[in-house]
């Protein structure tokens, strides 16, 4: 079989995965993985992510089809022979070795000698900006550059794709921020296809050319992340992407890409017709809170409602709104705090509006 470099790197192939004969972790998964790509697996705990990771690494067989690899089948090839680096949340660095010979070890067990094995690692440590760290141990330096150690080690062999299992996780907010864009500048530079897995939604967004939302071991949405946070192909995405107000009700009508949607307490909404249905059919309707507008006076928007102000809370850069509108108490405009022009006080009545581009009717919220 002849593979092309247009041709993906790795294949899922209605690939399934049990651990009890009757429960399914991942269900009938095809996923192309595009060479040079930075793929991010996004979901809740559960979801299959993390699954899919492990069986491509080598770590988990599939229960059926097949894992392509260079357009390869993989589900039967050990791990230490796919040439793929992982790195894992728990670092696992070998603390009696000095950090060199971590970043080393990939190289020994593959029969490298010493002298050059050592230039590798000294030339992967320089590449997460270590180079001068060499001689230490893991437990004299702190967990960020554990972190670049375990990275410098997944890439000293120069593995065609590196897997990395929610690596992240155990560092502070700040640290975690700047380790997100240090992998993504590595990522650029190397050119090498990463996978990541991770549950934190603002990661999968900072870092990926796509990412692919798991839930109950299916992919609900794979795409680039502003397409999947503009326009989310179902309520789960929407909810599960950043933040998202939902107002459910019954559609009115519904012609071609737009559809009235009726509301508990009577009122209409204008919303895009992505999956509600017809006349009839139960929806949520899914709007951003930056994409409400908050003013004394009646706006031209499309969707314009009378609201309650319940809290104003203070964030910095801007201020997060909680509303009652249409019956809804937990209803949230964002405002940048520089764009404040109303009165924002608790039981202050005040005027919504949004345009029928920036809601989606989607499948209804299952209860």
């Amino acid at each position: 079989m002849t593979v092309t470099v247009n041709d993906p790197l790795v294949r899922f192939v209605d690939v399934q995965k049990t651990y009890d004969g009757e429960h399914l972790v991942v269900k009938k998964l095809n996923l192309d993985i595009q060479r040079g790509e930075f793929l991010t697996l996004l979901g809740p705990s559960g979801s299959g992510k993390s699954t899919c990771l492990m069986m491509l690494a080598g770590f988990e067989t599939p229960t059926h089809g097949d894992i392509l690899l260079n357009g390869q089948a993989i589900n039967n090839v050990p791990p230490h022979k796919r040439d793929i680096g992982v790195v894992f949340q728990n670092y696992a660095l070998f603390p009696h070795m000095s950090v060199a010979e971590n970043v080393a070890f990939p190289l020994t067990v593959r029969k490298i000698n010493k002298t050059d094995a050592k230039k590798q690692a000294i030339r992967a440590l320089e590449m997460v900006q270590l180079g001068s760290f060499a001689d230490r141990r893991p437990g004299q330096l702190s967990g960020g550059q554990q972190q670049r150690v375990a990275l410098a080690r997944s890439l000293v062999f120069e593995p065609q794709l590196v897997l990395m299992d929610e690596p992240l996780g155990a560092l502070d907010k700040k640290l975690r921020e700047q380790m997100q864009i240090e992998i993504k500048h590595i990522h650029e530079n190397l050119g090498v296809t990463m996978v990541f897995v991770t549950h934190d939604q603002d990661e999968a967004l900072t870092m990926s050319d796509r990412v692919a939302v798991f839930n109950d071991g299916i992919i609900q949405q794979i795409e680039p992340p502003a397409e999947l946070y503009e326009r989310p192909a179902n309520s789960f995405v929407a909810n599960f992407i950043g933040e998202t107000n939902t107002l459910c009700g019954e559609v009115l009508r519904a012609e071609g890409r737009e559809c009235a949607v009726k509301l508990p307490n009577g009122a209409e909404i204008t919303a895009q017709n992505v999956i509600a249905g017809q006349s009839g059919a139960r929806t949520s309707v899914s709007i951003r809170p930056e994409r409400v507008q908050l003013s004394e006076e009646r706006p031209t928007a499309t969707n314009v409602f009378e609201a309650t102000v319940i809290e104003t809370i203070y964030h910095g850069n801007h201020v997060r709104v909680s509303l009652d509108v249409a019956g809804q108490k937990d209803f949230r405009a964002m405002i940048r705090s520089g764009n404040i022009h109303a009165d924002l006080n608790p039981g202050h009545k005040i005027f919504v509006g949004f345009s029928e581009n920036d809601c989606r009717a989607l499948d209804p919220i299952s209860a």
